[in-house]
């Protein structure tokens, strides 16, 4: 068959007994979250399609049409991903879904018992963690496949253990559950703001064609400068999606070398002034000159971009100001404080959270996949530094980032 998806029922099927009727019997096959299925020869801008067409269809399983045995998975983060890559959507749209598919997902059987079924699911590498499980039955036909956050909720619920065993089980599934949730919203926005310039860029370029093809180039000049911005777009995209991926996988790497933070904070505030535009802000740059210090000079720049950027988007009238100073232990305190719209006090905890937005998809006034700030945070924490934030709705924010006087090896991090 050629995958469609067979959603589960509303109503969950019956689950055998859990810890209040004194018995712990639940299985894998109690707790599938879905049943989507493509033949492993679909092509992948076919399935795709469909995972832009359902924002509710986390993965779905390669099930060979024959024998009815899975072959492999593909979740929405790893087709987005794939996609996302330089050229990946010349590369990979009519090759088969296994091109970029896992090859080797967890398949378990359909009556293994719960607490085993999380204990396989939470052993992988980090990387496949939050990836589904396969459940197949005796004799390896596929059956269908849970999210791990389902898995460790029904275990919490199922187990025979203290009150502190049980919260400790509740309180991961939680997390997981928030992790997911947070995930699934960011990729749906990512979607979105991969397709937008993506489109226009295709649109552009046909009508680019159909011109060439009457040797009259008239209208297309003024289309230029659209076709550069939704090219500059998608690449701030993308790059914003790899950066990510390379942190979360602990794969960026540090180049330590002598850095004039100065010149740094002067050059990001010259950007800062162009992002401004005409809008009454002034950009100030206070930064003491021979300001050096042994660190990574280009992502230091891309820290005080992120933030002077963050700031130029949410001040409409009055100033930014960016400043670097010594913090009196060999290292450096580099601060971005706007006169801007603030943030409510109960929205900081969230402000560096991957996936996470302060603005919902209903509600959003402005441009962007929300996670410079979490990779600002995670680039400071990379130089051994940290990253702090003082704001109030109305009255302005001011991010600080502390850098030590050289930065931790990888030995010692």
């Amino acid at each position: 068959m050629h995958g469609n998806a067979h959603p589960l029922p509303a109503t969950a099927p019956e689950r055998r007994a859990g810890p209040r009727d004194g018995v712990c019997e639940a299985r894998l096959a109690d707790v599938l979250t879905g049943d989507a299925q493509v033949s492993p020869e679909e092509q992948v801008e076919r399935v795709a399609e469909r995972f832009f067409a359902d924002p509710a269809l986390d993965a779905m399983v390669l099930v060979e049409p024959e024998s009815g045995r899975p072959v492999g998975l593909l979740t929405r983060g790893r087709l987005l991903v794939k996609l996302a890559r330089n050229f990946g959507h010349e590369l990979y749209a009519r090759k088969p879904v296994t091109r970029i598919a896992d090859l080797s997902p967890l398949v378990l059987p359909h009556d293994l018992p719960l607490p085993l079924a999380v204990e396989r699911a939470l052993a992988r590498e980090a990387a496949s963690v939050y990836d589904e499980v396969i459940a197949v039955d005796a004799a390896g036909r596929y059956m269908g496949h849970a999210a791990v956050r389902e898995l460790a909720r029904e275990q919490g619920a199922a187990l025979e253990r203290s009150d502190a065993a049980r919260e400790a089980a509740l309180a991961r599934a939680r997390d997981l559950e928030e992790v997911d949730r947070l995930r699934a919203r960011f990729l749906a926005h990512a979607t979105h703001e991969l397709r937008s310039p993506v489109n226009a860029i295709v649109a552009l370029a046909e009508l680019l064609r159909m011109a060439c093809a009457r040797r009259s180039l008239a209208d297309v000049e003024a289309k230029i400068p659209v076709l550069a911005r939704s090219a500059a777009e998608l690449r701030g995209t993308v790059n914003e999606l790899l950066d990510l991926s390379k942190l979360e996988a602990g794969r960026m790497e540090v180049s330590i070398a002598p850095a004039d933070l100065g010149a740094l904070v002067s050059e990001v505030a010259a950007t800062v002034r162009l992002l401004v535009g005409d809008a009454p802000v002034e950009v100030r740059a206070d930064a003491a000159p021979g300001l050096l210090l042994e660190t990574d000079g280009p992502k230091v720049r891309r820290i005080l971009l992120n933030l002077g950027a963050n700031a130029a988007k949410f001040t409409r009238a009055g100033s930014v100001r960016l400043a670097g100073a010594p913090d009196g232990r060999g290292g450096v305190l580099l601060t971005v404080a706007d006169t801007g719209c603030g943030i409510d006090e109960a929205d900081l905890p969230r402000l560096f959270v991957p996936f996470s937005q302060l603005e919902d998809a209903a509600t959003r006034t402005r441009e962007g996949t929300g996670l410079g700030l979490a990779i600002t945070r995670s680039l400071a924490t990379l130089l051994g530094g940290t990253v702090s934030v003082e704001s109030r709705r109305g009255a302005g924010t001011t991010f600080t980032v502390r850098l030590p006087a050289r930065p931790p090896t990888r030995e010692n991090a």
